[in-house]
């Protein structure tokens, strides 16, 4: 292997960047360098191969590596010697995360993951590409400086042989990324994506397919709109199945609410203990709508927990959410979250953590590496039978004994936090907030949602009307990416029909024409991941299925649909249909991996119910009208709330046009196509009204719907 000339000094790079993720290298022996023009120029100038190391804040695995490899000097210097390094907050840079992913899945057979670490030529094509990798060669794996080494005289050696493959790579990456044909989709693939659930359903833990389990909360908003499309009982079964087994198990943090990111276990019980506002915020508005479709009160308990978390311990004082919490804390995975009898005890005395551990399964044994990770296997009436106490009475015990568990709590170190605000994340969690607060009539979630969204709009909006990606110390920085616009826009859209407020509909409008303008790809119908000034990449990528989040078509889709309902806005809707129709070919014969495309296609068949509810603010008839709307499950609705003493006398949208209140009192208009039935005025009226609504109708595609003049 012929040595490299020796490379310019320099030092790590990462000093004095935003990103919390990047920082956490910013002392490592390594010279890191972010990506942009310096390092790409370096490795040009200095003919070496990129190291790529992608990862994010809160990724265990990635706090191994740089423990172990990053922070070694020897393995630094080598690192040093052979390559020019850049690090990658994956949260921050999407774009690349999808295209080096990518890479990383078709050089591995399917397997990747996070810390990604990829070697590129200059001209930044990937000739090797994995994941972890342990400091020293271990049953069978090469180590880390094996790897370097291997790498780097490869290089020397044979540099045209890994050009060739590598360019080779990129024109599969590119074929693949042209996706399937344009086709129609409409109830048959609904139905067929009942039946691949089925498939892969857990009947005995809830979930689809084996460990590890990633929360499916979009799938199971999928199966819920199924359910009440066809009246199919098991897919009801289905959602209350993996909902209850989520809820119950360690994935759960049942001390201080919220969700991790996955479980590592079939039944949910030993989650991998990082938490990601995503998460979080689709899961919440997934037992929301479970909420409105069974009555279960345990379903609003989850969602108001989850979301009192978010309010409690991931909101910054500006008003946005944080990104994440980390796995670990004092270097150890989980630390944070398990517990003894003994320390149960020592919190809440011998009589208290009897009751205490009983439900929450705090054993001497433990259930994870000698510890408890609090979960809830019995129901609270079975285990009030054994103590012989009366349920209720249990609970609100239970309830107590769990704050002053959480109190504890806080008085250990805890896992880092990963305080960026990202825009994307935001709409999630302000759609979220939004849901709740309108379906639990909770004033604090809508304040909570309109005080983040103002944050949005007022500090991560650049000068030209565009977005910025993220945001954090003040600083926001990175052109926003196609799911930016899409989530943020259909979370502008919730407000508005949350509580009111046109100006947040009209942004909506105003980031939807954005979008439509900045990423739609022409050819295809559907929507590019970056902007068409972004940045020259590898690929420019596009992507309908969803991933852990829904993809950024879909939303933008989604929002489409519903914004151009509101003001009639065909062209919207004609743009909303390609782009589900550019992954139809796919979606023919994958429908599960497109649960949310799929729910647009629910509302694009059935067209929505039109809803204007008429009232003074906060009056009690408006009230009692809100709730009763609140109550029912209507997915594909749109909803207007009128102030009869607005200026404007609600003339200014077309749901609002024409609405009055009747003989002085609050009233419910039901609409279809802008006709209305005669007023409502009597709750219980709007009840069996509302009930009477069904989302059945023949079978049919989206594109039947949305030509010839057809009303949707």
């Amino acid at each position: 292997m012929t040595d490299h000339a020796a490379p310019p000094n320099h030092t790590n790079r990462l000093v004095g960047e935003t990103s919390p993720y990047l920082l956490q290298h910013a002392h490592n022996p390594v010279n890191w360098l972010p990506w942009g023009e310096e390092a790409l120029a370096r490795a040009r100038d200095e003919d070496r191969l990129i190291l790529l190391s992608i990862g994010y804040s809160s990724c265990h695995w990635c706090h191994v590596m740089e423990r172990e490899s990053f922070e070694n000097e020897a393995i630094a210097r080598l690192m040093n010697e052979h390559f020019v390094s850049i690090k990658v907050d994956r949260e921050e840079r999407p774009d690349l995360d999808d295209i080096y992913m990518a890479a990383t899945l078709a050089m591995n057979h399917g397997r990747g993951g996070w810390p990604m670490t990829l070697f590129l030529t200059p001209d930044l094509e990937p000739v090797f590409a994995g994941t972890y990798f342990p400091p020293e060669d271990r049953h069978g794996q090469p180590g880390f400086p094996s790897l370097l080494r291997r790498i780097a005289r490869a290089w020397d050696e044979d540099r045209k042989g890994m050009e060739n493959g590598a360019a080779r790579l990129v024109a599969h990456l590119k074929t693949q990324r042209q996706g399937g044909d344009s086709l129609s989709v409409g109830e048959s693939e609904l139905k067929l994506a009942l039946s691949q659930y089925e498939a892969d359903f857990d009947a005995t833990f809830g979930g689809f397919g084996p460990a590890p389990k990633f929360p499916p909360a979009t799938g199971l908003s999928l199966l819920m709109r199924i359910h009440r499309r066809f009246d199919e009982p098991h897919a009801l079964h289905m959602v209350c199945k993996t909902l209850d087994a989520m809820a119950r198990g360690g994935m759960y943090d049942q001390i201080g609410g919220g969700f991790s990111r996955y479980a590592t276990d079939p039944q949910w019980l030993v989650p991998h203990f990082e938490k990601m506002l995503y998460d979080n915020a689709l899961l919440a508005s997934a037992y929301i709508e479970a909420f409105q479709v069974t009555g279960q009160l345990y379903y609003r308990r989850i969602a108001g927990e989850t979301l009192d978390y978010i309010l409690r311990e991931m909101t910054a004082a500006e008003g946005g959410f944080y990104s994440a919490t980390d796995a670990d804390s004092e270097g150890i995975e989980g630390r944070f979250f398990v517990w003894t009898p003994d320390e149960i005890e020592s919190v809440l005395g011998v009589e208290g953590a009897k009751v205490f551990n009983a439900f929450y399964d705090i054993t001497e044994v433990g259930n994870w590496e000698g510890k408890s990770i609090p979960n809830t296997p019995r129901p609270v009436a079975d285990v009030a039978l054994q103590l012989g106490e009366d349920p209720d009475a249990l609970q609100r015990r239970l309830d107590e004994l769990r704050e002053k568990v959480y109190q504890a709590r806080l008085e250990r170190v805890k896992p880092g936090l990963d305080d960026k605000v990202i825009t994307a994340w935001n709409g999630m969690m302000i759609s979220a907030l939004a849901h709740g607060g309108r379906v639990f009539r909770e004033r604090r979630y809508l304040d909570a949602a309109r005080r983040a969204a103002d944050f949005l709009l007022d500090s991560l909006v650049r000068q030209d009307g565009g977005l910025f990606r993220t945001y954090r110390n003040g600083k926001a920085h990175l052109n926003a990416y196609l799911e930016d616009y899409s989530f943020l826009s259909e979370a502008l859209v919730d407000l508005y029909e949350a509580v009111g407020e046109a100006r947040y509909l009209k942004e909506a409008e105003r980031l939807l024409d954005r979008t439509v303008n900045d990423f739609l790809d022409t050819e295809s119908g559907s929507f590019f991941t970056t902007a068409s000034d972004h940045e020259a990449l590898l690929l420019r990528f596009r992507e309908g299925t969803d991933g852990a989040t829904p993809s950024g078509n879909a939303v933008a889709a989604s929002a489409l649909v519903r914004v151009s309902y509101h003001l009639d806005r065909e062209d919207f809707r004609a743009a909303a249909v390609r782009a589900i129709r550019a992954y139809g070919g796919v979606m023919t014969r994958h429908p599960r991996a497109f649960p949310k495309s799929l729910n647009v296609v629910d509302l694009l068949l059935e067209g929505p119910v039109e809803l204007a509810l008429v009232g003074k603010p906060d009056s009690a008839d408006l009230e009692a009208l809100r709730g009763v709307v609140a109550r029912h499950f209507l997915p594909n609705r749109i909803e207007a709330v009128v102030d009869p003493d607005r200026p404007d006398g609600g003339t200014a949208l077309p749901l609002e046009r024409g609405k009055s209140l009747v003989d002085g009192k609050a009233a419910l208009y039901i609409c279809r196509d802008y006709a209305c039935l005669a007023p409502i005025t009597d709750p219980a009226e709007a009840a069996s009204t509302l009930a009477s609504l069904k989302g059945a109708l023949s079978e049919q595609t989206i594109s039947a719907r949305t030509e010839g003049g057809a009303s949707s």
